[in-house]
């Protein structure tokens, strides 16, 4: 049983190193399509503003491990079929709720780029452009609210994602060997 769960700040390139570890064999849970699927049983228009103030309505509801709890069934399932990967682990209580449930089959990659790096990202991406205001709001938040900052500081990996997807690939390639020598 193996799990990765990658976090890193908004725009830094989680989804785009969870496709990498897709096509190593990985099933992809993203803790986001729990918001996403939220926002689209209320009617609302999927935004910043509405993706924000789902993700706290869940956390109000459910606590800090909300996402960890309530995407507990597809991890579960999935891991029957294949190791998984979890796109965009969130909080402290998210990483210790997974980490005590999956113990030594669980690890954290984190993915960094800079501020400068993450906000042009964001800026020019197809689905949930951020602008510049909007991306740094969202930092602040997160890193306030959900104490992100624990579960990158705990990561077992950390990849830094400044250059090209061509580097992110071959350091996810390098991560995943990593893994495959621990088991």
């Amino acid at each position: 049983m193996k799990i990765v769960a990658i976090v890193g700040m908004t725009g830094a390139g989680k989804s785009e190193a969870a496709s990498l570890f897709i096509e190593n064999g990985f099933t992809k849970i993203r803790f986001g399509d729990v918001t996403d699927e939220e926002i689209k049983k209320r009617g609302l228009k999927l935004n910043e503003e509405n993706e924000r103030c789902i993700r706290e309505l869940l956390r109000k509801e459910h606590g800090m491990s909300a996402y960890a709890i309530l995407n507990l069934p597809k991890i579960d399932l999935a891991l029957e079929r294949s190791a998984v990967v979890i796109d965009g682990l969130y909080s402290w209580e998210e990483y210790t709720f997974l980490k005590s449930r999956y113990g030594r089959g669980f690890c954290v990659v984190a993915i960094w780029a800079s501020p400068k790096t993450r906000y042009v990202r964001l800026a020019t991406r197809a689905e949930r452009s951020l602008t510049e205001e909007e991306a740094a709001s969202r930092d602040k938040a997160e890193a306030e609210k959900l104490s992100k900052s624990g579960p990158i500081v705990m990561a077992d990996f950390t990849i830094l994602n400044e250059y090209s997807f061509k580097n992110l690939k071959k350091e996810v390639n390098r991560t995943i060997s990593a893994l495959k020598e621990k088991d």
